[in-house]
């Protein structure tokens, strides 16, 4: 097995070279890649340093399974060139996500897709997206889900190293009046943003992505979140209402859902599935704090409500750089290896 990493320089990337050493993943040889800007550069796995190649010479190769986390403009170039000669891409960017000749996977949920990939590639979903997944398709099996209402509280690394630079700097520059400030009721000046719509630290900002649709106002997260739930968990016609808010958190995604089923389903029966879900954890108080290096989601606050029919509020968060991201697409990876 000759396997590569695109992007092996970036958080996603980086996660995903570490992950593969962790688990073991067994390989003959690993090629890590990046932009000709990170070329050089050296990365350590199992106890060697690897000298980062450019992207562009990937497909030269001729690798066996590659695991690209380097954005959709760069994948929809080179995954192409990648299975032409010879590779499976495991692709963690949007690029491929909506094309339905391509399986959108979360190994807990849907690896059954895996036994068919026509055009080589597998996509990994929206890191917001795959903190819910396997915690609603247990439900899903159980009772059958008609629709979920989503509000999503999404970390800042979920918007690259700029975020979290970005979020560092402001409270850099607050640090030393913050508090004085919000006991006498002034605003607090945390300098310039240019990542986010506006400022992040000691902020809630209700615009997480940028609007693609200018009619309904949604934007590109939202509609991940639909377009995606629907497709992991085969249901076409689920209703999905998503609101995508940007937190100042530096890592874990939450999501607080209240669902819909076809029938009841009781506090006590949810929480008896989900404690038998696999990459579920149940917690009294699920926080990104809790997340933030553990695999699995962590899911608590369940409750009944009656907003909608046989409705089931819950509160799930997820670490969104590991299993959000590296970890699902080694998971990915085992599954092919071992097919």
């Amino acid at each position: 097995m000759r396997v590569g990493v695109v992007g092996a320089t970036g958080q996603a990337g980086s996660a995903m070279v570490a992950i593969l050493e962790e688990r073991g993943f067994a390989l003959d040889e690993l090629r890590l890649y990046a932009s000709a800007r990170s070329a050089g550069r050296e990365v350590r796995f199992r106890d060697a340093p690897l000298v980062v190649e450019d992207a562009a010479v990937a497909p030269a190769a001729r690798l066996d399974l590659v695991l690209m986390a380097a954005g959709a403009a760069t994948s929809r170039e080179l995954a192409p060139k990648l299975v032409a000669e010879g590779a499976v891409v495991i692709d963690n960017s949007s690029a491929w996500r909506d094309d339905p000749a391509v399986p959108l996977v979360v190994v807990e949920v849907n690896a059954h897709a895996l036994g068919s990939i026509p055009k080589g590639i597998v996509a990994n979903p929206n890191c917001t997206t795959m903190v819910a997944m396997p915690v609603l398709k247990p439900l899903h099996d159980a009772a059958g889900l008609r629709a979920i209402i989503v509000s999503t509280y999404q970390s800042v690394s979920g918007s690259g190293r700029d975020g979290v630079a970005e979020l560092a700097s402001q409270l850099r520059a607050t640090a030393s009046h913050a508090v004085d400030l919000a006991l006498d009721g002034s605003a607090i000046d945390a300098g310039p943003h240019a990542r986010f719509p506006a400022t992040i630290a000691h902020n809630v900002i209700p615009l997480a992505g940028t609007i693609v649709d200018d009619g309904a106002l949604e934007t590109d997260e939202e509609h991940k979140y639909r377009s995606e739930s629907r497709k992991i968990l085969e249901l076409p016609y689920l209703v999905v209402s998503c609101t995508c808010v940007r937190v100042p958190v530096f890592t874990g995604h939450s999501a607080s859902i209240t669902a819909s089923f076809d029938r009841p389903l009781s506090v006590a029966e949810a929480t008896e599935i989900l404690n038998a879900a696999p990459g579920v954890e149940l917690r009294d108080i699920p926080t990104p704090l809790a997340a933030a290096g553990v695999d699995p989601s962590l899911v608590g606050r369940l409750r009944a409500t009656d907003v909608i029919a046989n409705g089931l509020s819950l509160f799930v968060v997820g670490d969104n750089l590991r299993k959000g991201a590296a970890l699902n697409a080694v998971q990915i990876a085992e599954a092919l290896a071992a097919a």
